[in-house]
């Protein structure tokens, strides 16, 4: 059954937004939250390995949530301040972490 198309977006910069959110937004999200995780946990390396695994599910996580607001640029707002907010809590425990 076709999707009707009054819930569908028609602004391409909408569409545009919605998408790099999810692919480059995420990605960062994702990446960040993996690399606090492995500075949190003593032993990091083997950590590093099982998040291989994990890293692919979260991004998909990731790309769907865009889809799921109206406009694409608040999104890019909550990924832009998650990513800001994972950037820091990594300086702060990397600055603690000297064998890193």
């Amino acid at each position: 059954m076709p999707a009707n198309s009054k819930y569908l977006t028609k602004s391409p910069w909408q569409k545009f937004a919605k998408l790099s959110a999810g692919i480059i937004g995420g990605y960062f999200i994702d990446a960040l939250l993996h690399m606090n995780i492995a500075l949190l946990i003593p032993k990091h390396h083997e950590v590093l390995v099982t998040t291989i695994v994990t890293f692919y599910i979260v991004w998909c996580a990731l790309l769907i949530i865009p889809y799921l607001f109206k406009n694409g640029w608040k999104v890019w707002g909550l990924y832009g301040l998650s990513i800001l907010l994972l950037l820091v809590s990594y300086y702060f425990n990397n600055q603690n972490n000297p064998f890193i």
